[in-house]
């Protein structure tokens, strides 16, 4: 059993991206995965803006980094970009955070003019910290997510298959590196 850490990087309480998050979570652990949820909007403003790596919540948050044998990002994207709350947070990161690392990086936006945003906004911040291997992600436009009046989450079908797809590579991916490390170690 591999270890996730799934990170929201959405400022908003009733992100589409972490209900998105969680319900990944949920598949990930019927795989058999621990899943470790962090939604960056419940840390500290102060210490994310002020660049505290001393507090106590960054300080927490960068050994569940340590602790993760994969890690789930999910956005929104703003301005062809993934989230300044996301940025803030991985900036107060180590350097090389995510060595030997599988990454599973997802987004969400109002329309398809975001969808290279993975690739080219990123993708690039996730290698430039060591991560050992980025499984292809996958966006999911807004209106694809909706939420019941109890909170149940429905996904168009088109998009549920292709996450639970990109989902199951990702898992497959921490199996593969779990068994890679066994033999070798």
């Amino acid at each position: 059993m591999s270890t996730v850490l799934s990170v929201s990087g959405s400022p908003s309480a009733t992100s589409r991206t972490a209900r998105l998050l969680r319900h990944l979570d949920d598949r990930l652990v019927a795989q058999g995965h621990e899943v470790i949820p962090l939604d960056v909007r419940t840390l500290p403003a102060e210490a994310l803006l002020g660049a505290d790596f001393r507090h106590p919540a960054i300080v927490e948050a960068t050994a569940l980094f340590e602790r993760a044998d994969g890690l789930v990002i999910g956005t929104p994207v703003y301005k062809a970009a993934y989230s300044g709350l996301l940025k803030s947070l991985l900036d107060l990161l180590p350097q090389y955070a995510l060595v030997g690392k599988t990454v599973l990086p997802l987004a969400t936006g109002g329309t398809t003019a975001h969808v290279l945003a993975i690739d080219y906004a990123l993708r690039p911040v996730l290698s430039s910290m060591g991560a050992a291997h980025i499984v292809p992600g996958w966006f999911t436009l807004d209106k694809d997510i909706a939420v019941g009046d109890d909170g149940t989450l429905t996904v168009a079908p088109g998009s549920a298959e292709a996450l639970a797809q990109v989902t199951d590579q990702f898992s497959a991916a921490l199996g593969g590196r779990t068994t890679l490390l066994a033999a070798t170690g």
